[in-house]
């Protein structure tokens, strides 16, 4: 393989991880618009709709970071005989922050398309 091939993967390898793990919570929000959900379930759904599953440790900083920044709420539901989950949901605020992602991602695109 040429070093000129090298250099071209390993740019989209780049570009791929920045867009995916590396920018978790618009795939995380819109999933969360469908229906509240757990953080292993937004992992296994993540992969399951667009291709690939966010890291474990970036998953759970990602949500509590969404928590915190009030995008996300999130209730204890109890489990018959195993224990209690964390469910997601999305609020107002994270609606509007997924709005204004997928609007300035549609930009991007639109420029870079163009």
């Amino acid at each position: 393989m040429r070093w000129r091939e090298i250099g071209f993967l390993v740019a989209m390898a780049r570009m791929k991880k920045k867009t995916t793990a590396e920018m978790v919570w618009p795939y995380f929000l819109k999933l969360l618009k469908e229906r509240p959900m757990y953080g292993y379930e937004l992992r296994q759904e993540t992969q399951k709709h667009f291709g690939w599953k966010p890291p474990t440790v970036t998953s759970y900083l990602v949500l509590y970071r969404l928590q915190r920044g009030g995008y996300v709420t999130m209730e204890w539901e109890e489990q018959r005989g195993k224990p209690a989950r964390k469910y997601y949901k999305i609020t107002k605020k994270g609606e509007e922050l997924l709005r204004e992602g997928i609007k300035y991602l549609k930009e991007l695109h639109s420029k870079l398309a163009g």
